[in-house]
């Protein structure tokens, strides 16, 4: 769960990391990108998470604007959830990190350095 201080922190970079300060929301936002996915979808491709840490962190991300929830009113129930602008936007930023994590790995392979 957040901590609320740095929720109502005035700070834009610290709001921003009270969106997606947990090590599971980034991870979520690259799991769905543009796509529309059930929730037995995204914790069968994080299976690492748990079934309530994943709904807890879809809960927070939907507060933040970030996932919309929608809920379908049928038997067996079915809730599907995708990124809203706000979290769309997040995805080049997450690539980058990626490719800034490729760049600096040094436990896979030995450092390369742009020339």
């Amino acid at each position: 769960m957040r901590q609320e201080k740095i929720k109502h922190c005035s700070c834009p970079l610290g709001k921003a990391m009270s969106a997606l300060g947990s090590k599971w929301k980034p991870v979520i936002v690259m799991v769905i990108k543009d796509r529309i996915l059930r929730f037995g979808e995204i914790a069968a491709r994080i299976s690492v998470i748990s079934r309530k840490v994943l709904t807890d962190q879809l809960r927070e991300m939907e507060e933040d604007n970030l996932v919309i929830r929608q809920e379908f009113k049928e038997l067996p129930p079915r809730v599907e959830y995708r990124l809203t602008k706000k979290g769309l936007a997040l995805l080049p930023i997450l690539n980058l990190l990626e490719e800034w994590e490729q760049q600096f790995d040094t436990h896979e392979k030995t450092l390369e350095i742009p020339v």
